[in-house]
């Protein structure tokens, strides 16, 4: 199964960080946050990605041109040149890197991917700039056993702002702070069957038409979840995670550290 990653935007909420590189390429401790996905993904067996790129799309190809794994892992030197690795990154992963543009909307960067998503029925996508612990094999299997042609993964907001009603005369009726309410939202982490693309027209973007003419259709389903989801929007959520990451205690990372740890059983 493949996975489509959005790369494309600009993240301009990022500030300076993002004048230099792209938002995927925001560091969260030594790595991108892109990388961080990715192997979020791998600790599921996901490892074929298609990325969908736009600003500064160079800086992502020159990262995985140049990645060398003896630089990230611990390895053994024989004879002043030859390198063992003693852990391996990404050997097994294959990437497709396309040029989507520089200012095109999501559905448009995902309709250019199409040929490259292969004939599975089912594909991934997620966004360049969010991390997540969710159990990503009971989404693909909740998708498979619908009718439904999407599904994304719904999480709390995590950001602290009040949802207020006024009257007519603007005098404020209810304030709410919306994360304690009973609110969900879109976390982008999506698992599509191919008929997707049926539904994206020219010009438009992914979460607008498309997914309105799916949920007058109901093909589109939600997947409630009340673990770990952060966003990467703005420079508060990247000391959170660089704080998190820091401690130890990554939550994103449970999925890879399970997966290994099935690994050596098995091969025990």
């Amino acid at each position: 199964m493949k996975l489509v990653l959005f790369c494309g935007g600009l993240g301009l909420r990022m500030g300076p960080l993002s004048e230099s590189v792209p938002k995927p390429m925001i560091t969260i401790g030594d790595r991108p946050i892109l990388w961080h996905i990715m192997k979020y993904y791998s600790g599921f067996d996901v490892t074929d990605f298609v990325f969908c790129l736009g600003y500064k799309a160079d800086a992502i190809k020159q990262y995985f041109l140049n990645y060398n794994e003896a630089i990230t892992n611990d390895f053994v030197l024989r004879n002043g040149k030859q390198v063992e690795l003693l852990r391996r990154d990404i050997d097994d992963w294959s990437m497709t890197f396309v040029d989507t543009g520089l200012n095109e909307l999501i559905g448009q960067r995902l309709a250019q991917v199409r040929p490259h998503v292969g004939r599975d029925e089912m594909f991934l996508a997620t966004y360049g700039d969010g991390l997540t612990d969710a159990p990503l094999p009971d989404m693909i299997a909740t998708l498979a056993a619908s009718d439904a042609v999407g599904l994304f993964l719904a999480a709390r907001p995590t950001h602290n702002f009040h949802l207020v009603t006024f009257d007519g005369q603007n005098r404020v009726e209810t304030m709410l702070d919306v994360t304690k309410a009973d609110l969900w939202v879109n976390a982008g982490f999506f698992v599509f069957r191919r008929e997707i693309f049926d539904y994206i027209r020219p010009g438009e973007d992914l979460v607008e038409e498309p997914f309105h003419r799916l949920i007058a259709e109901g093909k589109l389903i939600a997947y409630p979840y009340e673990g770990f989801w952060a966003p990467m929007d703005t420079l508060k959520d990247k000391q959170l995670l660089e704080t998190l990451y820091a401690s130890g205690d990554a939550p994103w990372r449970t999925s890879v550290v399970q997966s290994t740890r099935t690994a050596l059983r098995s091969t025990g």
